[in-house]
């Protein structure tokens, strides 16, 4: 799950991290009064969207007065953002930030995630901060410096201390840049974060370290122990089917091809919108109604699926084990007469109880397409669609 800047800079100031006082406006009037109670000279006015690469499509401004700010926030308020990483649909901007400005003299880039070859959690620094973190990797490799952390004993202080020093921390700021470090630390252990990133990390003219940016991502699996991050959520910012997966507690994410793909396990689900590109189709989501799906999740997925206008055809991969095929025989018969499907739709069933499966598809006098194997499917459904 993805917050806003201005909710994860919240969460670090509960931490002790230092971050620049700021305000959040739902309104050009909110975000000038904002400006009036922060009573800094310089103030900064940042869209709030889950997205990087705001401020090079003009989502952050500069305001020296609070005519600037008013002319700021009415100009961003309501604009929609194309950055790098929100596509070319981009992303509506409902809320600002209006934060006091700051004295910078330098840029750092600090992030935390877990590590997959090493099972542990790195901490990441670089004195290139400010500019995008894979473009740094990419260029110029070894300005990165790593730590990684012992989950026994947690991030020790000389790794913070070292880790500063490598990216050229000001020597009389280490101790200072050191506890920011060991306090994001703890956010990122306490409160269950998948990344947290601060870039850029900024010396200040009056000597102070602190998190210019912030951007906090979390693991879904545990919401359920963190209330408080939960109570966080911005549904503005959620794709509607994905929300309406999650109720049913069904994984989906929307992609941008046509052939709708209904398939059980993680694993399986990868390996069947490969094939589908194998045989130059285009998935239309990422959908996995999990192993202990019932007719009723089943139907529910179909619901989401063709929510998609661009879906022009569906293919079910089904592996029973937990989740035996018949009762997923039973839910596409089902969901298929409900919704009343219009389009293609090619099923693969394996497993437990799965010639009663294909039985049950056979006799119900649906235009269902059986296949023999994931290849057998993918083929049938692309050709269909095309």
């Amino acid at each position: 799950m993805n917050i806003h800047e201005y909710q994860g800079k919240e969460l670090l100031r509960q931490y002790g991290v230092a971050v620049p006082n700021g305000k959040v406006a739902f309104s050009v009037e909110e975000a000038v009064e904002a400006a009036k109670e922060l009573g800094s000279d310089v103030s900064v006015v940042k869209a709030q969207i889950h997205a990087g690469g705001r401020g090079k499509a003009g989502g952050v401004k500069i305001a020296k007065t609070e005519d600037e700010v008013r002319t700021y926030a009415d100009e961003i308020l309501g604009k929609t953002l194309v950055t790098h990483q929100t596509g070319s649909e981009g992303k509506e901007v409902k809320r600002l930030l209006i934060e006091e400005g700051s004295d910078i003299q330098s840029e750092y880039y600090i992030g935390l995630v877990l590590d997959r070859a090493t099972s542990r959690i790195v901490m990441m620094g670089s004195e290139e901060g400010g500019t995008e973190i894979e473009q740094v990797a990419e260029e110029t490799p070894e300005k990165i410096f790593r730590e990684y952390i012992d989950p026994a004993v947690g991030m020790q202080a000389y790794q913070a201390r070292r880790l500063a020093f490598n990216i050229n921390i000001p020597k009389k700021l280490v101790g200072q840049a050191a506890k920011f470090m060991l306090g994001l630390y703890k956010v990122f252990i306490e409160k269950d974060c998948s990344v947290a990133e601060i870039n850029p990390l900024v010396t200040t003219g009056d000597g102070s370290v602190m998190a210019l940016d912030a951007k906090l991502n979390f693991d879904s699996n545990a919401l359920y122990r963190q209330k408080d991050v939960l109570d966080f959520r911005d549904l503005d910012e959620e794709d509607p089917k994905e929300i309406e997966a999650s109720k049913f507690d069904l994984s989906y994410i929307a992609l941008d091809g046509n052939i709708g793909c209904m398939v059980n396990g993680a694993g399986l689900a990868m390996s069947t919108m490969d094939i589908i590109k194998h045989y130059n189709g285009d998935p239309a989501n990422f959908l996995d109604v999990g192993g202990g799906a019932t007719a009723e999740k089943v139907t529910e997925a179909f619901k989401i699926i063709l929510e998609d206008d661009q879906v022009k055809g569906i293919y079910v991969n089904i592996f029973g084990g937990i989740m035996k095929c018949d009762v997923i025989a039973e839910g596409v018969v089902e969901a298929t007469k409900q919704i009343g499907l219009e389009i293609p739709l090619v099923v693969r069933l394996e497993g437990t109880n799965v010639e009663t499966g294909k039985k049950i598809l056979e006799e119900s006098g649906l235009n269902i397409t059986a296949a023999d194997s994931m290849a057998d499917g993918a083929q049938k459904i692309v050709s269909q669609v095309k």
